[in-house]
């Protein structure tokens, strides 16, 4: 797995990352999604590494990357706080200007980094995602009976209780669908009290600071001014929910493209080949 790359506990500022990177070339970051870590990408990076240089760490309160503190406001575990990572991450690998891309709950991270560093992003790829504003101002029913763990995760020490009884039940996955060194490392983490517990924190970030973010740009009329593609996997639920997923970010972007890949959610381990190849080419036309 990830055949080339580099392994490292980089220190930041406000966090240490467990990060993974390789190639050479123009860089790109790559954050992944809930419940996975960096892992998720080992199909896709290996692609992009013959033209790129990809890092691909585990974002703070994933995976073995720190936990941040807990506060009222959650605000540790904000995405301008992940987003912070993020820009100091690509500096200490000595790069000031970065492609960025997130899957699920990463692009959420990375819709921040680019909209709080648009100095530092060249290209912003989104996958799977909508703002996270977007998803709750459009709450129906639809939404409510897909995403409705949203909301149970945003309640106190309950969802931690729930899937520590039974982590491998709650998450499923298997080796066969992720690759046997990635599950292994997913299911370490899965049964991690303190990862869990980061990875609820996210959500309940998300449902107060990080809509107060985004409400904050929308108001001043702030934009994604970097290129930006958006994917989205027709086996998931994204479009039934909101219809032509691009309809929903061109308010919030100068630059907008992008479709849906025949796949279920986890993308990158269900169509690394197809997904690589979006990204490149997305990369070479900017």
């Amino acid at each position: 797995m990830f055949e080339g790359f580099d392994l490292e506990m980089i220190e930041l500022p406000e966090a240490t990352l467990r990060v993974r990177h390789g190639g050479s070339g123009p860089p790109i970051l790559l954050l992944h999604g809930h419940p996975r870590t960096h892992a998720t990408w080992h199909r896709v990076a290996p692609l992009l590494a013959r033209t790129h240089t990809v890092v691909c760490p585990d974002l703070r309160g994933f995976g073995q990357s720190s936990k941040p503190a807990d506060t009222s406001d959650h605000s540790g575990s904000s995405k301008r706080a992940k987003a912070r990572d993020c820009v100091a991450l690509m500096q200490r690998l000595d790069f000031n200007r970065f492609a960025i891309c997130g899957h699920d709950r990463g692009s959420y991270t990375a819709f921040r980094t680019a909209m709080d560093h648009p100095a530092s992003v060249s290209h912003l790829a989104i996958l799977d995602g909508v703002p996270i504003l977007e998803a709750l101002e459009r709450c129906d029913a639809r939404f409510a009976t897909a995403s409705w763990h949203w909301f149970f995760f945003a309640q106190p020490e309950r969802p931690e209780r729930v899937i520590l009884a039974d982590p491998d039940a709650w998450y499923g996955g298997s080796p066969e669908q992720m690759g046997a060194e990635a599950y292994e490392d997913y299911r370490a983490a899965i049964h991690d009290p303190a990862t869990v517990h980061g990875m609820i924190e996210d959500y309940r970030a998300g449902l107060g600071i990080d809509r107060e973010h985004d409400a904050a740009d929308r108001n001043a009329g702030r934009r994604i001014t970097c290129p930006a593609l958006f994917l989205w996997s027709l086996r998931d639920d994204l479009e039934q929910i909101y219809g032509n997923v691009l309809d929903v970010w061109r308010p919030w972007t100068t630059s907008c493209e992008g479709r849906d890949l025949d796949c279920g959610h986890h993308m990158a381990e269900e169509v690394p080949e197809e997904l690589a190849g979006e990204l490149l080419q997305f990369l070479g036309r900017r």
